[in-house]
């Protein structure tokens, strides 16, 4: 499941005319990005939880052929040719939560489409090189509620030691002050179901803290690569990221 109807207000130069989720990387949706992580790794069923401009998300797999495919338009005949297959064997489900929802009410509308077993929770602005299966095992073994991914993101500031007037150590952006975030990358169990109570339920406040103070949310600590994307700043890093040609969470084979 994956977290894409917000408005993306800290992204208003790109968001202004499709749901923050659809802004592109390397010409392609970051949803598509964060899509291919998962499938790469064997998962290829997705409901999407859809919101503000929704329907850009629905034209999208609409025409996801067509985006992929070359094409022969006979104008007189009125039909168009379409040569490929679509890598892809996705199995798509975009659902209108409402434009107002909550993060928290977005999955609570939705619980009812996931059945009973596990499933992957993730948000449509956060890329890195996860192992799911690594998270998988860790939320089985620990038996809990929910499993976050824990990260530590990289600082946006050289950090330097001084000892009085002197720099004994520099370091250009280092990974974080030492503290964990969420860095989303979720597995969760149906009975989250019980700590959302309304559309205006924010996942990340109360049904977060409820589960720690239950002793019900586990931590799986991923030390590699993990990027959000919350500001046209953090756009223009993973563009270049992208643009390099190596991408550190494009773990998928392109020939595939």
């Amino acid at each position: 499941m994956i977290l894409a109807g917000g408005s993306g207000s800290r992204l208003a130069e790109e968001t202004a005319l499709r749901p923050k989720p659809m802004v592109e990387i390397g010409g392609r949706p970051i949803l598509w990005h964060i899509m291919k992580i998962y499938a790469a790794q064997g998962i290829e069923e997705f409901v999407i939880c859809a919101g503000y401009k929704g329907y850009v998300i629905k034209e999208y797999f609409a025409n996801y052929r067509l985006h992929s495919a070359d094409a022969t338009f006979d104008l007189g005949a009125g039909t168009i040719e379409l040569a490929g297959d679509p890598r892809e064997r996705w199995r798509v489900a975009v659902i209108d939560t409402g434009e107002h929802t909550q993060t928290g009410g977005r999955l609570r509308r939705v619980l009812p489409l996931l059945g009973e077993e596990e499933f992957c929770f993730t948000y449509g602005d956060g890329l890195a090189d996860i192992d799911l299966g690594a998270l998988l095992a860790c939320h089985r073994r620990e038996g809990r509620i929910a499993t976050v991914t824990a990260v530590q993101p990289r600082g946006r500031y050289g950090a330097i030691e001084l000892e009085r007037a002197r720099v004994s150590s520099f370091e250009e952006k280092p990974r974080g002050d030492g503290r964990w975030v969420n860095g989303g990358f979720f597995v969760l169990s149906p009975r989250i179901g019980e700590y959302l109570d309304s559309d205006q339920s924010v996942f990340e406040r109360e049904p977060l803290r409820a589960l720690a103070a239950a002793g019900e949310l586990a931590a799986y600590r991923h030390e590699g690569f993990w990027e959000a994307m919350d500001t046209l700043r953090d756009r223009r890093h993973l563009e270049s990221l992208w643009a390099g040609g190596s991408p550190p969470w494009r773990i998928w084979d392109e020939r595939a």
